[in-house]
């Protein structure tokens, strides 16, 4: 048997998540590629016993080792699978004799041969998306396969026919292959929604579609042979039902993913650090990093390496803040993740995003609203301002997705909750918030100026210093303070005559001074690095420095500065005057919300896409 050696055929039978991951860390750790069939039916098989005709009671977390024993797995039954396998890709592919002086690539032909093959032996009398799907041993032992599943067996397949440079590529909620000498043809392999299945074969576009979240933007996650064994234990589902998970499952996935961590192929993966994180926010691991910590390696990740294009490491982190009742900072993250949403247009094969999107506005919102006006608080969300800010950079993302795509995004549904949402908020707090509207919008969202989002947004106000990984933190905190004095200084003039005294004596000193990090950032301290600068502020104003209480002007110029909101979006830009009247017109407001005049401007020649029925993506909660 090809895939075997004799560490593997040693651990046979397998009864414990150890031999498991001992499986796994050997062919992570030898010098030729890890066994990406032989890994999948392991796997599969593990999880399939485990959940497949288990009762659905609610699994009690035990004792890890007790809970480490799994139904034994033969090596025979495992042998015959694999023979299976690669009976069935040898069947449909002439693969010629292998020229030992030469790296055989795959060609378009043979990948769409393989995915083909995979295809016609699916069975048709099931529902692609059900749970445990994505393994080759649901494939093998009952032709069954969803959407990732069909992805990852045409790259096994093409590996077992020996074509090392079929590797998978992943969006957010799509898979699809890239193949040749240097990876830069790319092929769908599977489908995505209904009657999408001759797309086989053909190459990911670069226009109107690749726009769509579903393809983002040609910034999908390219795997390496390592990072293809993390999609698949990324893909492992625990669950038994829609509440309840099979304890030992979620286990296995977590250790392996912080095998995988340690050895560093989740660097490049923002959804695998985030599946890990949720893991161990239901259950840490003694000595491990918290689960926080997760969160935003995976936003740092997607940053770093992907241009901001993912949605989702920031929909995970502010589910991590809403789930522990850290509304303010649930607020920001979800108003981040709009930040990159807005890069894109809309389309119905974006519908699993737009859920998301949908329960974040209309549940999980209104719900914080709910449970902050129930009662006085002094730290209550409605009464910061900044708070109010994040909403507005919420919708204004959602507002400016919607702009030049084919379908809207806004309805009557989305409109009643921003209403109640945003007249929960007094006048005399919105009145606190600046701002701004951009003056000339780019002519596309994927022009220089729409992939910073506008900076003067996300540099003052999508703060992700929080985000990013702690290497990171002390250069990403000069940026910000780079940043801040820029700001201040380019609209001195302008903005001169109506600053609070402290204020304007501050913006003089910018030119001087360099600002104190700690008080940008945390609100403490000097305005000014290199002693009190309180008195010399004092003086500027031309007042005489306080000798009771020195920290008096920086209190002053706290509670003076107002948190500046800048606004893309012509729907939020021509609601601007209506969000900040003492009396919101509710009724204007719902209307402007959902006139679909908006969204006809802008894009040409667009067209619509074939409708998804697909179930929103299970989450853990």
């Amino acid at each position: 048997m090809a895939g075997f050696r004799d560490i593997d055929r040693a651990l046979f039978p397998i009864k414990s998540i150890a031999a498991v991951i001992e499986i796994f860390k050997h062919h992570l750790e030898r010098t030729s590629e890890p066994d990406l069939a032989l890994l999948s039916i392991i796997v599969g098989a593990v999880e399939n016993s485990l959940t497949c005709g288990r009762p659905n009671a609610p699994q009690q977390i035990s004792d890890p080792i007790e809970s480490s024993r799994l139904p034994s797995l033969e090596y025979h039954t495992v042998e015959v699978l694999y023979n299976k396998f690669y009976a069935i890709m040898k069947g449909a592919v002439d693969v010629p004799a292998k020229n030992t002086t030469k790296t055989q690539y795959a060609t378009r032909e043979l990948v769409k041969k393989v995915s083909d093959a995979v295809w016609n032996t699916l069975s048709r009398s099931y529902y692609k998306d059900r749970a445990h799907l994505q393994s080759l041993f649901s494939y093998l032992t009952g032709n069954k396969l969803d959407c990732f599943g069909v992805a990852f067996a045409v790259v096994a397949g093409c590996q077992a026919l020996g074509f090392a440079d079929v590797h998978l590529a992943l969006s957010e909620d799509h898979a699809w292959v890239v193949f040749g000498e240097f990876s830069t043809e790319t092929a769908e392999v599977t489908w995505h929604g209904k009657g999408n299945e001759d797309k086989r074969g053909q190459e990911i576009g670069k226009g109107v579609a690749a726009r769509s979240w579903l393809y983002v933007n040609n910034k999908p996650v390219v795997c390496t042979r390592a990072m293809e064994v993390a999609a698949l234990v990324s893909a492992i589902n625990p669950s038994l039902n829609a509440t309840h998970d099979a304890y030992e499952v979620a286990y296995l996935q977590q250790e392996l993913l912080w095998l995988l961590y340690d050895l560093g192929h989740l660097t490049k993966y923002p959804m695998a650090i985030g599946n890990l994180g949720d893991l161990e926010e239901i259950s840490s691991t003694s000595g491990r990093i918290r689960c926080d910590i997760l969160f935003r390696e995976a936003i740092s990740s997607a940053r770093s390496y992907y241009d901001n294009m993912h949605v989702y490491p920031y929909t995970y982190q502010g589910g991590y803040f809403y789930r522990n009742k850290m509304y303010k900072e649930a607020f920001e993250s979800w108003a981040n993740a709009s930040d990159v949403i807005r890069k894109y247009n809309y389309s119905r094969d974006d519908e699993e995003i737009y859920k998301e999107f949908l329960e974040i506005a209309n549940e999980l919102i209104p719900h914080i609203m709910k449970v902050e006006s129930s009662g006085f608080s002094a730290s209550c969300i409605l009464k910061k301002p900044e708070c109010f800010a994040y909403l507005l950079r919420f919708y204004d993302g959602i507002c400016q997705w919607e702009e030049g795509s084919a379908t809207p995004v806004l309805h009557i549904g989305w409109a009643k909750p921003l209403v109640n949402t945003i007249s929960k908020f007094d006048s005399e707090v919105r009145a606190q918030v600046n701002i701004v509207c951009e003056s000339s919008p780019g002519d596309s969202k994927f022009d220089h100026k729409a992939q910073t989002n506008g900076n003067a947004t996300s540099c003052l106000n999508n703060n992700n210093n929080y985000c990013i990984s702690e290497k990171e933190n002390r250069s990403s905190d000069n940026e910000l303070i780079h940043a801040i004095e820029s700001k201040v200084i380019s609209e001195e003039s302008a903005d001169n005559k109506n600053l609070h005294p402290s204020i304007e004596a501050l913006t003089a000193a910018c030119s001087e001074k360099i600002l104190n990090p700690e008080f940008l950032l945390q609100g403490g301290g000097s305005p000014f690095v290199g002693g009190d600068e309180t008195v010399k502020v004092e003086k500027r104003n031309g007042t005489t420095p306080s000798t009771s209480k020195q920290t008096e002007p920086e209190e002053k110029i706290s509670q003076s500065t107002t948190p500046t909101v800048t606004l893309h979006s012509q729907k939020m830009i021509g609601l601007k005057d209506l969000l900040l009247s003492e009396k919101l017109n509710t009724h204007a407001i719902s209307l402007h919300l959902t006139a679909q005049s908006q969204v006809q401007v802008g894009k040409k020649g667009r067209t619509d896409v074939e409708s998804s029925t697909r179930p929103k993506r299970t989450r853990r909660e």
